[in-house]
């Protein structure tokens, strides 16, 4: 994984995330996965960034979201970019539901749980705070205990 400085080429934002950091800068991340040393390299690559970073991604899929998250550092964009996606919020204890089409969008306010469920095949756009972000399992309609995710204090 390495951010790249100037890419001229056109960039597949499903495979190709974008790193947006401070002084309005736009850097491709090569070879990113899920991987927890991937993520951790990522983490600590942006960590000068800190709250002010974001990552801009594009994901595809079909069914219900394997896991809730939370991005402590700050809001996150969900833009329904094709298909229909339903964002579960879990707001003090009461599930808010947002049914997004084509173009519609909605902010995930900082540290708020959520989850993503895409209703046939659609595709979404995310613009993430992604410092200390934290997933949890989907083992039931709420988030229960937390699995972690590195965050660039946890980072190498």
């Amino acid at each position: 994984m390495r951010l790249v400085n100037h890419e001229r080429n056109a960039m597949d934002l499903r495979t190709t995330p974008v790193h947006l950091g401070l002084g309005s800068r736009a850097k491709p991340v090569e070879g990113f996965t899920w991987d927890p040393e991937v993520l951790q390299a990522y983490s600590a690559a942006v960590a000068a960034d800190g709250a002010e970073g974001r990552m801009v991604m594009i994901f595809d899929g079909d069914g219900l979201g394997d896991h809730w998250e939370s991005h402590p550092a700050g809001d996150e964009l969900v833009v329904c970019l094709s298909g229909s996606v339903t964002v579960t919020r879990d707001v003090d204890g009461v599930l808010d539901r947002v049914l997004l089409g084509p173009g519609e969008a909605t902010v995930n306010p900082a540290g708020v749980w959520h989850v993503v469920d895409m209703e046939g095949p659609t595709s979404i756009l995310a613009v993430t705070a992604t410092l200390g972000t934290g997933h949890r399992p989907r083992t039931a309609t709420r988030p229960t205990e937390c699995v972690g995710t590195p965050s660039p204090e946890e980072a190498p």
